[in-house]
This record gives structure tokens, sequence and C-alpha cells, in this order.
């Protein structure tokens, strides 16, 4: 059931109020009060008829505000033909034709920028480990399962953060919900860059993904209500650009900052901060700047509304109207919105205690558990009747592309890494048997196998040894001081009457090995950055080129997405993308993974951006939040899946991925062509 109510604002002319004038008796007007000839305004003052001649009247270019009136009519007349239109549909049509009327500008683009910045801090969160991980594991000494539970807990974070936000932007508000996760991932992120310890480490990083995980869900729904119906799909794909440019940032940050290794301080020995940890606090720039920037924006009136709240939604809807118009050069244009249909109050209103009966916790422990009842109950809706095999068709799309998306995106990089151990293995140095006596070692020693080796009474002094192995060998009366090891082993050794100084040569280093009369003073602590050989800089290339091969397919997703419809633009992507995948057969080397990287990247944003807008565009107000968190939620494990299965077999053979990723992608893209069309879909 609705009800309407009639806003009586102080703007509006006295005949404005009284007339019910408008489709379906709405106290709504769509032409302008006059004006007397004297109260010209100032900005058309000085301008004659012929100046305000529409351009394009004579080229036979139909006038916006025909076209307007046209799309209106048309709807009206789809109305009026249809057996019956829900209460539901009313409001959707006329809060579209108030949008049409407060018009695109300043507002909206404010908004955009506002928003996508929060895109941007969700898509540097998703870069911001693996760029760190080269330095960070040798900081805090982090093993191999160690590093994988590092790269896989921010997106676990994200996956409960945008099941849950995602609900809650339903029940509590878009922004206020938007506000909370921004300020969750700033205050992870500069917790994180001093966090010393691995656990510690962990924490805040799976926090800030549970923070962070919420803003895409809320971002799309939120930006989607401020936009018309022929606008939409347009600029929610220009939106999708941020998160090009969050990986841009990312990866051009952490290139300029991680390989500086003096930006950084110390406090002892127990308090290394170095420059990775910088990096991490810089990630948390466009977050800040969101955050901010939402102090100035307001909630989505569409969820106003739909939450019974009339005043608050005439009053930013006539803030976008004056906005937008003030902006164009029109101050003199007057919000005419008197009545606009909503609902009564809803039936899952939260049930408060009163003071009387209860304590402040008490009431917050109801309102809370209500509020968990409320979402949970919202998102079982998404499974029913009407909307159950849209639900159950997108979570497949969402899944099969997020599946081959990640893992493809985490196997481009290790097979990289995979080639360069290869090339490098390649070029080890043997020694085989031999004896030196009384030799002082003072160079380093990298990438070298000694076997069956004799050692007398040898120094080996301030030196690193970088991928070393010492084999069957036999060290006798030697002094190991100042060593800074990577990759250093000794297997089956015989060591008599050797000294140990100042080095990280711990016992375990020592396989198999016979120690006698062997002393280690001054064990060095922790482990130590090899500037150098940790921050090489193809880990950045890769990662810019990744997110800059985006670009050409957001700018063309973008510009038809209204003109060919969503349905095309996400099935035609997954199809040409799961193509792509055999080009991988041909990736023999560094470069050729590159290029396919980039040519896969660039193809498949197409059906990401697609992805994004016709999920805002089938479910209604009261669940579109819910529902894109539910999603992406979704995308998220099918993320981490694939991202543990296709790293499993670098190295071992391309077949497995390369046939994963093209099903998958095929799956989607077939599953996508029976989804309806939505473009001309006013928001519900």
């Amino acid at each position: 059931m609705f009800s309407c109510i009639s806003l009586q604002k102080s703007q509006m002319s006295p005949a404005g109020l009284m007339e019910k004038g408008g489709q379906d008796g709405y106290g709504y007007q769509t032409d302008y009060p006059p004006q007397e000839e004297d109260a010209a305004s100032d900005v058309t003052e000085g301008h004659d008829e012929e100046d305000q001649m529409y351009e394009g009247e004579y080229q036979g270019i139909p006038h916006p505000d025909e076209v307007k009136a046209a799309r209106r009519a048309a709807r009206a007349k789809a109305r009026t033909m249809a057996d019956g239109v829900s209460d539901q549909e009313e409001l959707a049509e006329q809060y579209e034709d108030i949008m049409e009327d407060c018009g695109h500008g300043k507002f909206q683009w404010t908004l955009f920028v506002v928003l996508g910045l929060a895109l941007m801090a969700d898509s540097v969160e998703c870069f911001v480990v693996a760029l760190v991980l080269p330095s960070a594991e040798k900081d805090m000494c982090l093993s191999h399962a160690e590093k994988g539970m590092l790269g896989l807990i921010v997106f676990l974070g994200m996956m409960f953060g945008a099941f849950i936000w995602g609900g809650l932007a339903d029940k509590v508000g878009r922004r206020k919900c938007l506000i909370i996760v921004l300020a969750m991932n700033c205050i992870s992120a500069f917790f994180s860059s001093f966090a010393q310890g691995y656990g510690f480490f962990l924490f805040f990083r799976l926090f800030s993904g549970i923070g962070i995980g919420g803003s895409v869900p809320i971002v799309y729904a939120y930006f989607s209500e401020f936009l018309q119906m022929d606008k939409r799909g347009e600029h929610l794909s220009w939106l999708c650009m941020f998160w090009m440019m969050g990986g841009i940032y990312a990866s051009f940050t952490a290139w300029g900052i991680i390989p500086r290794y003096g930006w950084g301080f110390s406090m002892g020995t127990e308090f290394q901060f170095h420059s990775w940890r910088v990096f991490v606090l810089v990630c948390a720039l466009p977050a800040i700047a969101a955050f901010l920037g939402l102090m100035f924006m307001p909630e989505s009136p569409r969820f106003l509304l739909e939450n019974a709240k009339h005043d608050e939604a005439w009053m930013i809807l006539k803030q976008v109207h004056d906005t937008n118009w003030r902006a164009k050069g029109e101050p003199e244009r007057v919000f005419t919105v008197t009545q606009i249909k909503t609902p009564k109050t809803q039936e899952d209103e939260f049930i408060e205690i009163q003071t009387a009966t209860g304590t402040a916790f008490q009431r917050w422990v109801v309102r809370t558990l209500t509020l968990t009842k409320l979402v949970m109950k919202n998102v079982l809706s998404l499974f029913g009747p009407d909307l159950r095999l849209a639900t159950l068709l997108m979570a497949i799309i969402w899944f099969t592309m997020a599946f081959s998306f990640y893992g493809l995106s985490v196997w481009f990089p290790d097979m990289i890494k995979h080639l360069q151990h290869e090339e490098y293995e390649s070029k080890v140095k043997v020694f085989n048997r031999e004896k030196v006596e009384q030799f002082h070692f003072n160079f380093s020693l990298e990438n070298q196998v000694h076997k069956e080796g004799e050692y007398i009474n040898d120094k080996f002094i301030n030196i690193e040894m970088k991928s070393v192995k010492f084999e069957d060998s036999l060290f006798v009366d030697c002094y190991f001081e100042d060593i800074r090891s990577t990759d250093t082993i000794f297997e089956n050794c015989t060591i008599r009457s050797t000294v140990f100084y100042d080095t990280d040569l711990y016992e375990e280093k020592f396989i198999d090995c016979t120690l006698e009369n062997v002393t280690f003073l001054h064990n060095k602590k922790g482990c130590h950055l090899d500037n150098e050989e940790e921050n090489d800089v193809l880990i950045y290339l890769v990662s810019f080129l990744g997110s800059l091969a985006v670009l050409p397919g957001n700018i063309i997703s973008a510009l038809f997405m209204d003109k060919i419809g969503r349905i095309k633009i996400i099935g035609g992507s997954m199809l040409i993308s799961a193509g792509c995948t055999f080009f991988l057969f041909l990736s023999f080397s560094q470069a050729a993974i590159i290029a396919w990287q980039c040519l896969f990247c660039g193809v498949s944003v197409a059906a990401w951006n697609g992805i994004q807008v016709i999920t805002v565009e089938l479910y209604p107000t009261s669940k579109r939040a819910t529902a894109f968190g539910v999603l992406n939620a979704i995308c998220k494990f099918a993320a981490i899946l694939g991202s543990s299965i296709f790293a499993s077999f670098v190295g071992i053979t391309k077949v497995i991925p390369i046939l994963l990723s093209f099903v998958a992608l095929v799956a989607g893209g077939v599953l996508a062509l029976k989804l309806p069309e939505t473009r001309e879909k006013v928001l519900l």
C-alpha cells in the first residue's frame, strides 16, 4: 500500500501547489510557471528570441524537451495498456520523471568523482598485498603458507564485507554505510602499516577487506539512483574506469616508493618501518578522499522514499535540480514537484525497547538482532518466485567471470616468475670436489652449487649468499661472520670446529648435516630485505600494463552500453575472452605473457561493466544493494577458488588453467544471453 504526501515549499508558486496537473494525478508539473516580462533573469538578459532558438531546429533534430515528453507519453501509454500497474511501478515512473527534470549535470559529476574514489580504494585493496608481498615476506620472515594466506585473506574479508554491507545499505542507508566502510579501510591501513608481527598485519588486512568489500555494492546502487534511464548504462560504465585507475595508482606508487629502501626508519631491532609500509599508507589516500567527499553528499532520495522519509527525499531532489540548472545557467527554473508517491510505514520497522524498560545496551542488542533478521529476510527474498531465475543466472555469470578473470590474473605473474626462475636456474654454476684452504671469501656467492668440496681454515666475512647450496661438503676450522643469505642451505655436510658469528645461518638451514664443536654467536634476528632482488621492476610493470590495458574496453563499453544493450555486451565480451584464452598456449616468453594478459584484460572488462550495470537494474530499490552484495560475495569466493587452483598448476601444465577459463567463460557468456534486457527499464 502506498500513500501520497503533498509537499508545500516556499519556493513553489501558489498556482503550482493548487494545480493537480501531470499524469496519473500526481502533483507534478512538466511546464514551469510563467514569469512576467519584467522578471527576466539576469542570465537571459540581452538575448533576443532568435538567440534562444534551439540549434538543431533547422537540422530536423528534436528538442531534448520533446524527446523527454515523448518518452513520458510512451511510458504512460504502456501503463494504461497494462492490466494492472503496481504502486511500486507508479513510484518508479514518477521518480524517473523527476530525475529527467533534474537533468544530468554538476551534481551527478561531483558524486561521480566521490564514488569513483571509493571504487578506486577497492581496486587498490586488491593490488596492495601482491605488490608489498616480496618485501613484506622478508621483513616479517613469512613462510610459503603464510604468504598464501596473506594473499587470500583480503579477498576473504571482501567476500564477507560485500555480503554484510550490501544488506545493511538497504536497511540503514547507502551514504551512512559507505562512510563506515571507508573509515574502516583507512583505520586498518594505518594500523597494518605499523604492525610488526604477521598476526597483527593479517588481522588488519582482514579488517580492511571487510570494510572496503562493501564499497562496490553500495557505490553502484547509490550512483544508479541519481541517474535517469537514458544516462544510466553509460555513466555507470564510466564509473568502472576508476577501478582501472586504482590499479594504475597502486602499481605506479609502488614502483615509486617500495624500491626506495631509504624511505623508512627503525627503532632498535624490534620496530622497522621500511618503504613498503609507506606504500601501504599511501594506498589509503583514495579512501580518505572519498570519505571526506561523502561528508558533502546527500543520501539517496530513492532509498529515503522507500523508507517513507518524504521530506528529506524532496529536499535532496530539489538540491539536485537546483544545482544542475544553476550550473547550466538557468537558475530561474523552479522545482515543481508537489507530491511524491511513497510507501506507507513498512512492516519491518525497527523494534525499540522503551527507555524505562531497558538499558542502552539492551536496546542496542534488540536493534542489532532485528536488523540482522531484516537483512537475512531480504537476502532470502532474492530467491523468491519473482527473482529466483534472475538471481540464479546472475550468480553463475558472476562466478564464471570472476573464476576465470582472477584465476588468470594470478596465473600471469606467477608464470612470469616461473620463467624467470627457469632462466635463473639454467645459469647455475656447479663446482665439484673443490678444495680450498686458508682462503678469505670477501665476495658474494650467487646461484652456485658446491658438491663434495673441502674447506679448511677458511673465512667467510661480510658477504651475501644468494641461492647457494653446499652438498656433501666438509668444513673444518672455518669462520663465518656477518653473512646475509637467501635460499642458501647446507645439505649432508660435515662441519667441525667452526664458528658462525652474526649470521642468519640458523640450524634449520643445515639439512642432514653433522655438526661437531660448532658455535653460533649473535645470530641475526628477523629477516632482511634484499632491495635489488625483491623489488624487480617487472612486478610493477606487469600490474601497470594489466590495469592500463582495460582502457579501450572501458571506453567502448561505456559508449555502446545504451546503444546495443547490456546483454550483447556481456555475452559478446565473455565469448571473445574465451577465445583469447587459447592464445595462452603461445606464451613461451615473458613478453608474450604480458601481451596476452593485456589482450585478455582489455576484452573482458566490457563484460565486467555490463554485469555491474545489469545487476543494479534487475533488482528493486529495497533489494538492490543486498543483491549486489550477495553476487559480489560470490565473485570474491570465485576469485579465491580460481587463484588457488590456477596457481597450483604453474610450472606443471598450461592446459588445465586454459581449459578451465575457457569453459567457464563460454558457460557464463551463453547464460548471459538468457538475461532480460534492462536498458529501457526504469529502476523499481
